[in-house]
């Protein structure tokens, strides 16, 4: 489950830019998660406030966008997704093919809140 050490990273990650930004609260983050990745949304969400404890981020939303896992056929050019396809060209039949999206993992989004959201949920004027 190599899932944990990943999300051990995106801490790594926002609370870098977070300190970069001076970004003092972080809402929630959101992650581009490819179909072929090989990564389990349900386990990033299920491992998500124990990889967070302690951290910025601990109480924070996680948001997962599935990228799908396209391919290009090498021999007839058809574009398609891989897992729906397992792999085969669905015009020609060929599993040659050049992968396009769905490899990868990656934060795509870190929500902060609105100051004037801040400013109002304290009571200020």
């Amino acid at each position: 489950m190599h899932e944990i050490g990943l999300l051990r990273q995106l801490v790594r990650t926002v609370d870098a830019f977070a300190a970069e930004h001076h970004i003092p609260v972080v809402r929630e983050v959101t992650v581009d998660c490819g179909e072929l990745s090989l990564v389990i949304p349900e386990y990033l969400q299920e491992l998500y406030p124990v990889a967070t404890k302690g951290s910025m981020l601990e109480g924070t939303r996680l948001n997962i966008h599935i990228i799908p896992g396209l391919a290009e056929c090498d021999a007839c050019d058809e574009i398609f997704n891989v897992i729906e396809y397992k792999g085969f060209c669905p015009n020609c039949g060929s599993f040659e093919k050049t992968v396009l999206s769905g490899k990868d993992f990656t934060v795509k989004e870190i929500v902060v809140p609105d100051p004037e959201d801040e400013e109002s949920s304290s009571g200020a004027d």
